[in-house]
């Protein structure tokens, strides 16, 4: 009598779990992900907060083996560095205001299309996903360049009298942060779209609601877990900015991300860099669970989302 080989391979895989409660069997399934993620995120965060707690050094990154908390001190004293954080802020929140309308309404038409129409809508907003993200931030250049296409079409129709001045500053930094970020909010609100019953829209709109009162009386509440996780991903996303400020932006537009990389590798001042990266990321911790509160008041509760 011959054994499947395929067979005797998973129970011997499978046989160190059985026996275990459910519980301690979830656990040791999981274990492999807790270690990846104290390995990969844990260990390199602590290690960043230990440096922002040491000594500059003229000749080094750090002083190894001191503690102080001037970098903090400085980060939180500092000017130019309190420009730089509200200045990371403030491209989050217009960025993520643009993003998460933008997606709402793209998501919505995508729901209700269908057959090739829907596969198209689909299609057009993963093709992005596929192509690196330097490339398809660079592109916007010749877009909106002085001389370039979107320039040209507005002299070409006379709405407007000399090329407007689009890259590099904000305008721009704006524009190509929300075309990162949208396909992941898209997608965030539309699979919770999915979800929602056509037939409750119709009973609405059968009561005497029209068409945009049952959007906002209907769907509206129910995507809200949906609208809660593309806040929190284009928030994060856009307040850590890189390569939209680094290609599209000038200099006054410097979000943290790019102080940082100057501050690590120009200036070789990681007390400085670390601190400043803590700091923000205490302040991003503090307004996710601002956004989480304010958002669940209005049924943006991702933990009971159907």
């Amino acid at each position: 009598m011959s054994v499947d080989p395929r067979t005797t391979v998973l129970d011997r895989l499978w046989s160190p779990f059985e026996g275990q409660s459910g519980s301690r069997r979830s656990l040791l399934l999981m274990s492999p992900l807790i270690l990846f993620e104290l390995l990969v995120f844990v260990v390199p965060f602590l290690l960043l907060v230990r440096i922002s707690f040491s000594e500059q050094s003229q000749g080094l990154p750090y002083a190894e083996g001191t503690f102080t908390i001037a970098s903090y001190v400085q980060v939180l004293q500092s000017e130019l560095l309190q420009g730089i954080i509200a200045y990371s802020f403030k491209l989050g929140i217009i960025a993520t205001l643009l993003t998460v309308v933008l997606a709402v309404f793209y998501a919505y038409a995508t729901w209700r299309a269908s057959g090739v129409q829907k596969s198209a809508l689909l299609f057009s907003v993963v093709l992005p996903l596929l192509t690196t993200l330097v490339i398809k931030t660079y592109v916007w250049v010749p877009l909106l360049a002085p001389n370039g296409t979107a320039n040209s079409l507005l002299l070409a129709v006379s709405l407007v009298q000399a090329p407007l001045q689009m890259v590099p500053n904000t305008f721009g930094v704006v524009i190509g942060q929300v075309y990162i970020v949208f396909p992941y909010a898209m997608l965030a609100i539309y699979s919770v779209l999915t979800t929602v019953e056509w037939e409750l829209v119709e009973a609405a709109r059968d009561l005497g609601a029209s068409r945009t009162r049952s959007f906002f009386a209907v769907v509206l509440p129910e995507i809200m877990p949906g609208i809660t996780v593309a806040t929190v991903i284009s928030f994060a996303w856009s307040v850590g900015a890189y390569s939209a400020p680094a290609l599209l932006g000038a200099g006054s537009d410097r979000p943290f991300a790019l102080e940082v990389q100057e501050q690590m590798l120009v200036n070789f001042n990681w007390p400085i860099a670390t601190a400043l990266s803590t700091v923000m990321l205490v302040l991003m911790f503090v307004s996710i669970l601002v956004i989480y509160a304010v958002l669940g008041r209005f049924g943006g509760d991702v933990a009971n989302a159907t």
